[in-house]
């Protein structure tokens, strides 16, 4: 699943191609996703302009000249491809996993404007689109996530009211977007590993100097990836069909058995699983 740095590429590459510019037509070929598809979706877009292409945590926030919005959520395996009209057989892909055969039946929905059109493919179809009809509701519909990691209120005070009295281990909470919003198993394993905690330590245990090193790893590793253009896992493109590259950077993701990268650390990266998902870690710098 794409986390927070993979989807503000998406964000970054769509904004580019399609803000300002007018949905000529609306196809929706399966209204079967994780949730059907609104009956009105076509009728909503229609001569509408895009107006600016925003995110929040993992979502896609698609804001029309009519000041409603469209919410995008990519799922597991959904991406969203550039299809130019003279080159109806070559795909620009904006999402986190590339195909450079795009199965037509898990094309989903089409947003076709003047020169191109962008297509929603999804072959799990575990994301959606969601109309909201004004800003009152967006703000509702994403209540329940909690802050971004470079939100100014992903604070000490915040984290440590939040992780003061819980019993379960620090990297259940990284992933849960109730505490906060975007991280997802690739990053989790990377911030812990900044910060030298163990990912099944209680949060309750944890004292204030960890707590301030998980704040401050938080942003430097989501800048870092959104900075190296996220990273390619099974070959995430942007756009302009470049790979990103902060999978390069990784200290602990999918290394396990490898020694640890951290200066004078003799440790071997281990693997475990925390609700059902991959956990990477150093078993000496990380106990």
């Amino acid at each position: 699943m794409p986390e927070l740095p993979e989807v503000e590429i998406v964000r970054q590459s769509l904004d580019k191609k399609i803000k300002n510019k007018k949905v000529k037509k609306v196809i929706v070929r399966n209204r079967n996703l994780r949730f059907k598809v609104p009956k009105e979706f076509v009728s909503f877009f229609k001569n509408q302009k895009i107006i600016k292409v925003n995110r929040y945590s993992k979502y896609l926030i698609l804001g029309l000249s009519n000041n409603t919005f469209c919410l995008i959520h990519l799922g597991m395996s959904g991406t969203i491809h550039l299809v130019k009209n003279c080159q109806k057989n070559i795909l620009t892909n904006t999402s986190f996993y590339n195909s450079l055969k795009l199965p037509k039946k898990h094309n989903h929905i089409e947003l076709i404007f003047e020169n191109f059109k962008i297509v929603y493919n999804d072959p799990r179809r575990f994301g959606f689109f969601e109309i909201l009809e004004n800003n009152n509701s967006l703000i509702k519909r994403l209540s329940h996530l909690g802050p971004e990691p470079f939100s100014k209120k992903f604070d000490f005070k915040y984290v440590n009211h939040y992780l003061k009295k819980k019993e379960k281990n620090i990297k259940s909470f990284l992933i849960d977007q109730n505490f906060v919003s975007g991280i997802g198993n690739i990053y989790a394993s990377e911030i812990l590993y900044l910060s030298k905690i163990n990912p099944m330590k209680k949060a309750k245990l944890l004292n204030k100097n960890e707590l301030k090193k998980i704040i401050v790893n938080s942003k430097k590793v989501l800048f870092e990836a959104i900075k190296k253009g996220g990273s390619t896992i099974r070959d995430f493109k942007n756009t302009l069909g470049f790979k990103g590259n902060f999978q390069s950077s990784f200290k602990v993701y999918q290394r396990e058995g490898l020694i640890c990268k951290r200066l004078r650390c003799k440790g071997i990266i281990k693997k475990k699983f925390v609700l059902k998902r991959s956990t990477f870690f150093c078993n000496t710098c990380q106990k």
